[in-house]
């Protein structure tokens, strides 16, 4: 396990237009070509958060996720985000990770925005996952997860959580207070990448997208309604001297989740 770089991308989206989203995207990542461990992009990012899934959804193996391998091995760095999903039994807003040598891992939103009616267009993931990589445990998580903290209970086996969002800017001190309560409850660093922007719903979003650390300070924050992409270095041997000086982990709860 080493030191991580990590490049947030805070961006506006185009309504519903995978390819004139990728264009975009790959337009900001360039400059990070072998500068950069992990990218990390919004919530639904080919797409906006859309309750039309049979528009926008596309098979696990679709353009967007084969584009995602072209850039990863392009840049040499791997790059995550959420896109909408056809699978088996329905649809998925589904948070992709793809490495440099084209791996893909994937986790499905357990949490599904019912004040959105997504529960009604989209199934709820079932599992819990965990990617390596790089020799960091990673939990990804999308938006709405993040209300749910037993959902993201730390068991001692991650050091970072990524949360990528469309979160609403009405709600944005929650999202704010919500990602530095993760990251301190659960001794990570914690990343939430958001959206900015008008989506076509006409709803509003401000960013503010953020890395915490493991104390809940802001190591990156992110200009409110800006476009904005900030590489940071994460510190292993900072996360380790921490946890073992004040070992909160080791009292924690045991429970399992249904």
């Amino acid at each position: 396990m080493r030191d991580l770089n990590v490049t947030l991308i805070q961006s506006d989206l185009y309504w519903q237009d995978a390819i004139r989203n990728c264009e975009h995207f790959e337009a900001l990542m360039a400059p990070f070509a072998a500068q950069t461990d992990l990218i990390v992009l919004p919530e639904m990012f080919n797409s906006g958060f859309s309750m039309q899934p049979a528009a926008v959804a596309q098979r696990d193996d679709g353009e967007t996720v084969q584009w995602l391998k072209t850039q990863a091995a392009h840049l040499d760095t791997a790059i995550c985000g959420s896109l909408a999903v056809k699978t088996e039994v329905g649809y998925a807003n589904r948070f992709v990770f793809v490495t440099p040598q084209g791996e893909i891992s994937h986790y499905d939103k357990r949490h599904l925005f019912r004040m959105s009616n997504e529960h009604e267009y989209y199934e709820a993931g079932q599992a819990r996952e965990i990617i390596e990589y790089r020799g960091w445990r990673i939990l990804p998580q999308i938006c709405y997860d993040l209300r749910f903290p037993v959902w993201s209970r730390n068991q001692h086996d991650y050091d970072l959580a990524i949360y990528v969002a469309n979160w609403p800017k009405p709600r944005r001190k929650a999202w704010r207070t919500l990602l530095q309560a993760r990251a301190i409850e659960n001794q990570c660093y914690c990343i939430g990448v958001n959206r900015i922007g008008m989506d076509g719903n006409d709803l509003e979003y401000a960013g503010d997208s953020l890395v915490v650390d493991y104390l809940g300070e802001l190591v990156v924050d992110q200009k409110e309604g800006m476009a904005f992409c900030e590489t940071t270095q994460l510190s292993t041997s900072k996360l380790a001297a921490f946890k073992e000086k004040f070992p909160a982990w080791m009292d924690g709860d045991q429970f399992t989740i249904d």
